[in-house]
């Protein structure tokens, strides 16, 4: 497979996961909607990452996926190290989501997931201005 087609595959399953993320949401599936949303930022980043870079790497740390775009994206890299920053309690937050969500007793509330799918969505938000900053 392409650069091109994984890149088109990976914003197509992102957008999926983030509506799936939205529905269960709206089912109070608390749990799989942070699960979700977890994972379209993560395939967003990743996605931008083929985009940009050539190649992502194969973890699951969100944190350090947007640490590495910000290398990829030149000087764009400064408004995402600022939100890295700015968000990074609930960065990690989003991060724990992709173990504890799966295997740990933990339950997660309404706020969780509003919390969590909203910073899902802002992380989408980032990196499209990020490529379309890009473009030009």
């Amino acid at each position: 497979m392409s650069h091109i087609d994984e890149y088109k595959v990976m914003i197509t399953r992102s957008r999926w996961f983030l509506d799936l993320a939205r529905e269960a949401y709206r089912r109070q599936q608390y749990d799989l909607a942070v699960f979700l949303a977890e994972q379209a930022a993560q395939l967003r980043v990743k996605a931008a990452l083929i985009r940009l870079a050539g190649h992502y790497p194969r973890v699951h740390s969100i944190r350090l996926l947007l640490g590495e775009l910000a290398k990829a994206s030149g000087n764009a890299g400064k408004k995402i190290i600022e939100f890295i920053k700015n968000n990074r309690s609930l960065l990690s937050e989003l991060e724990d989501v992709y173990l504890i969500a799966r295997y740990a007793p933990k339950q997660y509330s309404r706020e969780d997931a509003d919390d969590l799918i909203t910073i899902a969505e802002k992380i989408i938000k980032l990196v499209e201005e990020t490529e379309r900053g890009q473009e030009h």
